[in-house]
């Protein structure tokens, strides 16, 4: 077979982009979930204690990347079935995960070591189940097609996926839990939560059926754990995006769980009510509630407070602005190289966010403004850092003429569940730290004042640090089509 063919049977229709990109949505439903809400689940509404919602968020991580992860990664790089190796973990990880997303946001009547019990256990087998899908379902993006081009519009339809769950989790949760629990908060979360799992996991079986792998180890390659550790030891590109990836999830996790208590307990509630009339926002709602009652219908139960209204539209801006950003990141990044298109992008976003630290309390319009830039500029980022992961798997067999694609994505994937560990492990550490009281109408100053730098200078130091970071990352345009054009001719060589 020629380079040219091989590179045309490579290539991805549109059908199955996304079907791939309906895992991620899938996965994220849980996963945003998690890294938004998790905390304020555990404090406000299961009422576990700050301190102890924060250890067992940081030890679970913790087991969940340095355990679970490379368990999983080992296992799915050795699994070969009609079915390949990674796509059969998605089939059979798809139910199981939904049932442990719906126990861990449950809220059964235990006394306070029960509680905590019930809520380490079900968050550790929820983060070994996740381990078990996504691991598989990212090292899957690295086998479907050899073409860098192709990947780079792969990342694009699953990072859009990724936005609208995020939209879904971050500007609708709340709303879902109003009207799914019929103004109940507790079964709120029980019944919104079985909703996402019924929807993430019909979305999995669609990726399962809709993917297919072609690129495979070289035929001589033989199974060897000692020697894929061997070769991830000497592959500097991966040890920069591990790196990266941790930097990157610590600011998620944090800014994510950090935003709710910033609505709540540092802007001025009179100064959001009245950006939220001065903008039209509370008119729409009440006209589309007119319009729904005026037909039968139920009422739109949308927050009627101005700090969870104002916060979910706040999200929502963010989210569609990043969606915005993801389109441009394909044609960016052929044409300039995603490390440097990367960098350039997360230090402008960072900018935005550092802004938080600056705005009084009634900035509402400056704030949603920032946020928006934000999410615009780090919008363009989103694909490329898994995208550059894959491209680091090709990497690695180009040097060393062999591929262990589930063990790099594995050890990036603890990196992102070490970020997450730390980032959300500190929400809650900040909380109790600055003494934070669970449910209070009004926080210390010190508390208010340990809010407003999280928001910002604490969640921009990592993104900062990752920024420096891409300088020493190796694989740049030229780089990238020489490993393409070199890969492609071994395997037309290995078909022919």
């Amino acid at each position: 077979m020629s380079i040219a063919q091989s590179t045309r049977a490579d290539r991805l229709s549109v059908t199955e982009k996304v079907g791939y990109s309906l895992g991620d949505l899938a996965a994220n439903l849980i996963f945003q979930t998690l890294m938004t809400f998790l905390a304020f689940f555990y404090t406000d509404i299961y009422r576990i204690p700050a301190s102890t919602a924060a250890t067992i968020i940081f030890v679970v991580g913790l087991l969940g990347a340095f355990v679970f992860t490379p368990l999983v990664a080992v296992m799915a790089d050795r699994t070969n079935t009609r079915w390949g190796k990674f796509r059969p973990w998605i089939l059979w990880t798809a139910v199981p995960f939904g049932v442990l997303a719906l126990l861990a946001f449950s809220t059964p009547d235990l006394g306070p070591q029960g509680k905590v019990f019930y809520a380490a256990a079900t968050y550790t087998l929820l983060v070994l189940v996740y381990a078990a899908n996504n691991l598989p379902y990212s090292a899957l993006s690295g086998v479907l097609t050899g073409s860098m081009s192709d990947r780079n519009s792969l990342s694009a339809y699953r990072f859009v996926a990724v936005m609208i769950a995020q939209l879904v989790v971050q500007a609708l949760l709340l709303p879902l839990v109003l009207i799914l629990g019929d103004g109940d908060r507790v079964q709120g979360f029980h019944n919104t939560m079985l909703l996402f799992a019924v929807v993430g996991t019909i979305f999995l079986f669609i990726t399962f059926f809709t993917t297919r792998e072609r690129v495979l180890a070289p035929p001589e390659q033989k199974s060897d754990l000692r020697q894929d550790l061997a070769d991830l030891a000497r592959n500097r590109p991966w040890m920069v995006m591990l790196l990266l990836t941790i930097l990157v999830f610590i600011t998620l996790a944090l800014k994510g769980g950090t935003y709710v208590y910033y609505f709540e307990y540092y802007l001025s509630e009179p100064a959001l009510a009245a950006f939220l009339d001065d903008i039209g926002f509370n008119g729409f709602i009440a006209g589309l509630n007119a319009l729904l009652t005026g037909m039968g219908l139920t009422a739109f139960q949308w927050p009627e407070d101005a700090p969870t209204s104002a916060f979910s539209l706040f999200n929502a801006g963010g989210i569609l602005c990043m969606i915005v950003g993801i389109g441009f990141s394909k044609p960016l990044a052929d044409r300039f190289g995603k490390r440097n298109v990367f960098g350039v992008f997360l230090f402008v976003s960072t900018l935005f966010l550092l802004a938080f630290y600056f705005f009084p309390p009634d900035a509402i319009g400056l704030v949603f403004l920032s946020q928006i830039l934000h999410g615009f500029f780090y919008g363009i980022t989103i694909p490329l850092l898994w995208a550059m992961v894959a491209d680091v798997a090709d990497y690695s067999e180009w040097k060393n003429h062999r591929r262990a694609t589930a063990i790099i994505f594995s050890a990036i994937l603890c990196g992102l569940k070490v970020g997450l560990a730390v980032g959300g492990a500190l929400v809650a550490a900040i909380l109790a730290r600055y003494n934070y009281v669970a449910g209070a109408e009004l926080q210390s100053p010190d508390t208010v004042d340990g809010i407003r730098f999280s928001m910002s200078v604490y969640c921009s130091l990592p993104f900062l640090l990752g920024v420096a970071l891409m300088f020493f990352y190796r694989i740049d345009k030229s780089m990238e089509s020489r490993i393409e054009r070199e890969l492609a001719e071994r395997r037309a060589g290995q078909r022919a």
